[in-house]
């Protein structure tokens, strides 16, 4: 059985973590397939949007695999941790819109692949947090960062250093989900989300993407620099064109990404 399920439909990639009997945690052959995977994602222009997901009902994930760090040594736990880090900052700069679509818990590594997506839809039930302080380790994959910066700092220090879970309704209300819904519609939600960003071009999506994730860390002027420089790139594409075409002649424009 294949760990990690991935599968292209419309325009969408899907990527699903295929470990339901140890609630979709993360050993290092999952790692590694995923990063393959994310690779792959980066280089295909036909896709547009991502879809992140958990096989099962129980749980988008529960972060690192704890039986198999538990016969690792030292330098293999190193090896892990920088494999986690490494592949979802590879996520976090797909160029690609990403949904955390997540079914279930999320715990740990599952919550930080989360939060490197640019949208988390989760259903009811579902609890999460950054559990890592109750096994005297911190979040190695991000947390520490992404959570601050997404919530601020004051509430993501109590959610981190108290190893709080919240519910998905707690977690709306904090900002850390784009929507909470039932079960039966958490992949409609999803698709609904992405058809809505497809109807625009995709070369603009994605570089209006890049200006928001590269601006957000520099001074404005650096980040007006980067929006000038990310407008440039779409300003000779025949999209760009079309669209303005699509206008004059009263008709929906036809995107082709270029």
């Amino acid at each position: 059985m294949e760990k990690v399920i991935y599968e292209v439909k419309n325009n969408i990639g899907y990527v699903t973590i295929n470990r339901p009997d140890v609630l979709n945690c993360f050993d290092y052959e999952t790692l590694t397939m995923l990063g393959n995977i994310v690779e792959e994602i980066r280089t295909n222009k036909d896709i547009r949007v991502v879809i992140f997901t958990g096989s099962g009902e129980k749980a988008f994930s529960a972060g690192a695999d704890l039986k198999e760090r538990k016969t690792l040594t030292e330098s293999e736990v190193r090896r892990n941790v920088n494999k986690i880090r490494n592949v979802f900052n590879d996520v976090a700069t797909l160029p690609q819109p990403t949904i955390a679509a997540i079914n279930g818990h999320a715990f740990g590594g599952g919550f930080e692949l989360a939060l490197a997506c640019d949208f988390r839809i989760a259903v009811k039930g579902a609890l999460m947090g950054l559990t890592e302080l109750k096994w005297a380790i911190i979040p190695g994959a991000g947390g520490t960062q992404r959570l601050p910066r997404l919530i601020g700092e004051m509430k993501a220090k109590e959610l981190i250093l108290t190893a709080k879970k919240v519910t998905a309704d707690e977690a709306y209300s904090l900002g850390i989900l784009t929507k909470v819904t039932e079960r039966e519609t958490l992949m409609d939600e999803c698709l609904t989300l992405a058809e809505a960003m497809m109807e625009n071009g995709p070369i603009a999506l994605q570089q209006a993407k890049y200006a928001i994730n590269y601006g957000m860390g520099v001074d404005l002027q650096t980040g007006l620099a980067i929006e000038a420089k990310a407008y440039e790139i779409t300003i000779p594409t025949k999209d760009r064109v079309e669209a303005l075409n699509a206008f004059n002649e009263k008709r929906p424009p036809v995107f082709i990404g270029q």
